[in-house]
């Protein structure tokens, strides 16, 4: 089970016109906006990674205004695994847990996912925050994810999984920000 003393979100490449023009872009961008407000509240750490900005432009908006007191770290590898800032980053945060989302499914989140599993990172995709230019990549992305060892969860279950009791301040907090 995901708990929230010893899990990290990491956010791949949810950038300019590529985060518009993938699948189902608006609802996975608002469920990306979602879980990074919702593990703020949990007190999560995030990483946030943004491929080539000068090219590929910055972090939507949605997402970024969650992100104002942090910078995204700059990559060009498709893996984040293969930068060496975010390696570092990672390892700072004692965290041994991933709950992983961003874009595109079938390229960099799972070649990310392939890298940390082999690094002996636990990682859970959140379903409802990856995609692809196509649902067909999308989908046979995670599904080779799952094969190499990932598990498959979504917002609601991941932040009630690591909320684990319905009641207090934070609860009603998660609850508000899920309907």
């Amino acid at each position: 089970m995901l708990q929230k003393e010893d899990t990290v979100l990491v956010l791949i490449d949810i950038q300019g016109k590529l985060a518009q023009i993938v699948d189902n872009s608006e609802e996975v961008i608002s469920n990306i906006a979602k879980v990074t407000e919702g593990v703020k509240i949990l007190g999560l750490p995030v990483l946030w990674l943004e491929q080539y900005p000068k090219g590929l432009g910055p972090t939507v908006e949605q997402i970024s205004q969650h992100l104002t007191d942090q910078q995204p770290i700059e990559k060009i590898t498709f893996s984040a695994y293969d930068t060496e800032e975010f390696v570092q980053q990672l390892e700072a945060t004692g965290r041994k847990k991933v709950l992983l989302a961003g874009i595109e499914t079938h390229i960099c989140v799972y070649q990310t996912t392939a890298h940390l599993l082999a690094n002996g990172y636990e990682v859970e995709v959140l379903a409802d925050c990856v995609s692809s230019r196509t649902a067909q990549n999308s989908a046979i992305g995670l599904q080779k994810m799952v094969q190499l060892g990932a598990k498959v969860t979504n917002v609601e279950m991941a932040l009630f999984e690591m909320l684990q009791v319905a009641k207090g301040d934070t609860f009603k907090a998660i609850s508000k920000l899920v309907k």
